[in-house]
């Protein structure tokens, strides 16, 4: 009985553990945010929220954010990439690109994976119904509870599934890096602009960030199962 060559043998071997290290990942993320949500419904992070929130301010004035008039327009801006509006433009934008590319069930799992994400972060707002912070002006418009951020949740599940849709379609290990770390990116630079903002609690951001990573890693790994079983396009894969 001939043995396979190391080179199929080192490619099962990548099959069987990244789908063991998302689970690991997964698993983590849950267990971080059920952390998080027991913290802040104790007040455990009252004091931390507090201390990052003013520091963030002029210390003069609460009512001004620190640093120019130019960061406070950037931070706006930041923020509007992890608005309901813009990620769902961005979403259909990227259907439309999987469908006309023939890849019809890759499309229909992308926009299941936002907007269930949507779905989920607004199960949670209600669920915990946290207020919004009242420690300084908000300087954007908000209508919905504070815990967990639908921005950093919503831009995490969004920007870190479009990351991997993409980072996969890429031959070279360093555009699939480069893909990934904008993705991160993307996130972080989102969530920074709600607390700056005034309209989130620290810990609020965190726990959108744990909850939207955790989601997009369970949709990775529902991809990986539907993939393997042949419902859902893989990279390269045509359909005729």
């Amino acid at each position: 009985m001939s043995l396979p060559p190391p080179a199929q043998i080192r490619r099962l071997a990548r099959a069987e553990i990244v789908p063991l290290l998302l689970l690991v990942l997964l698993a983590g993320g849950i267990w971080l945010f059920a952390a998080l949500a027991d913290e802040v419904s104790e007040g455990g992070t009252h004091r931390f929220d507090q201390r990052v929130l003013l520091a963030l301010r002029n210390p003069t004035d609460r009512a001004l954010p620190w640093g120019p008039l130019w960061l406070q327009e950037t931070e706006r801006d930041f923020t509007a990439l992890g608005g309901v509006s813009v990620l769902s433009f961005l979403t259909l934008t990227v259907a439309g690109f999987l469908l006309l590319g023939g890849k019809r069930r890759a499309a229909g799992l992308v926009v299941v994976a936002v907007f269930g994400g949507l779905v989920l972060a607004t199960l949670l707002k209600h669920g915990f119904n946290r207020p919004r912070p009242e420690l300084v002006p908000h300087g954007s418009y908000v209508y919905t509870t504070s815990f967990p951020s639908g921005h950093a949740m919503l831009s995490a599940a969004t920007y870190l599934t479009l990351g991997a849709l993409l980072a996969r379609l890429q031959p070279q290990r360093a555009l699939k890096a480069y893909l990934l770390c904008v993705a991160i990116l993307l996130t972080f630079l989102v969530g920074v602009s709600r607390v700056y903002l005034g309209v989130h609690w620290p810990s609020d951001v965190l726990a959108g960030w744990t909850a939207g990573g955790a989601w997009a890693i369970l949709c990775w790994l529902a991809a990986l199962v539907l993939q393997r079983r042949g419902k859902v396009e893989k990279a390269g894969e045509e359909i005729t």
